[in-house]
């Protein structure tokens, strides 16, 4: 048994797919597979239920797998134990980020993180929020930068920044035109939303529950349509498909889309998202998230309110 085919086993379990947890784990698919059969071998389990079209993890591999996930982030400790005995601040740092996050904050944290802890560079990985929690978990990561609330056993969060929403619109649209606006006239436009198993799609549903109605009913939105990335709804909303609504740390455009757009206001109370920091209470570099922690709050965000300022600076 080995570290590697625990990582094997933990990545099946995680993708529910052999081909999708051998490109996670950089491997040929039959590499992983012959290393998952001679582990089931080695024990004398089944770990996982093959049926076509399906995979399915056993009772004895769900076991299995939660003792392999912990086990993988205690030989991850015990490196980061070795490197922590020089310095904490030396050695890349692996930090997730919320996949709407991550291209808005990094521009400016870089820069920021550089001059606080130049020997540590980050290693970056964008990904959904049930993939940031699981990376995290098993190891993978050490810290990650999502939406809050980001609850899990065994895992510290702290909050950075709440930033609101703003209702983004073509430049000669008729609402950029009103003085006041009302979620009654949104009820008529085509409203543009990332796809499902994003969680600002479901914070952007919580807000204005008229964009899930039915089709036919009298008072949904008009139409819904679906983007990759806030960037993609972004330059739809540019070409005049619809309207939508995105953080506010997303609204800025380049140069040549500006005269495109028009940032108003949500009508009513002002949604906003909160972005919290997680990381393993076992996460032997303590100094490294302070670090992180505080360059984030240092970023020249405009547009959103920090928090826990001064205990990112007190814990620096």
């Amino acid at each position: 048994m080995t570290l590697t085919e625990l990582r094997y086993i933990v990545a099946v379990a995680r993708e529910r797919h052999f081909g999708r947890a051998a490109k996670a784990c950089f491997v040929s698919q039959p590499t992983l597979s012959a290393a998952v059969k001679k582990l089931e071998e080695e024990l004398g389990a089944a770990l996982f239920e093959r049926t076509p079209g399906r995979l399915r993890v056993t009772a004895v591999g769900q076991r299995v797998v939660e003792q392999a996930q912990r086990v993988l982030e205690q030989a991850a400790a015990i490196k980061e134990l070795a490197r922590a005995g020089h310095d904490e601040l030396a050695g890349p740092l692996k930090v997730g980020f919320l996949s709407t996050v991550g291209p808005y904050l990094l521009p400016d944290l870089i820069p920021v993180l550089r001059r606080r802890a130049p020997k540590m560079p980050l290693v970056v990985e964008e990904h959904m929020t049930e993939t940031l929690r699981a990376r995290l978990k098993e190891g993978t990561l050490d810290a990650v930068v999502a939406s809050a609330p980001f609850v899990e056993p065994g895992i510290v969060t702290l909050a950075l920044y709440e930033e609101p929403f703003a209702l983004v619109l073509p430049a000669g649209h008729a609402l950029a035109r009103k003085a006041r606006l009302t979620v009654d006239e949104l009820r008529r436009e085509n409203l543009l939303l990332l796809g499902p198993g994003h969680c600002f799609r479901d914070q952007v549903l919580s807000v204005c529950p008229v964009c899930e109605s039915p089709a036919d009913d009298e008072h949904s939105i008009q139409r819904t349509l679906e983007g990759s990335s806030l960037e993609t709804i972004r330059h739809m909303v540019a070409s005049g498909v619809g309207i939508t609504l995105l953080p506010c740390t997303a609204v800025a455009s380049p140069r040549h889309e500006r005269r495109l757009l028009t940032a108003r206001r949500f009508p009513g109370a002002q949604p906003t998202r909160r972005i919290a920091l997680a990381w393993r209470a076992s996460f032997p570099r303590p100094k490294a998230i302070a670090a992180l922690r505080a360059a984030i709050l240092d970023c020249p965000l405009k547009c959103v309110r920090r928090l826990h300022r001064a205990a990112a600076d007190a814990a620096a």
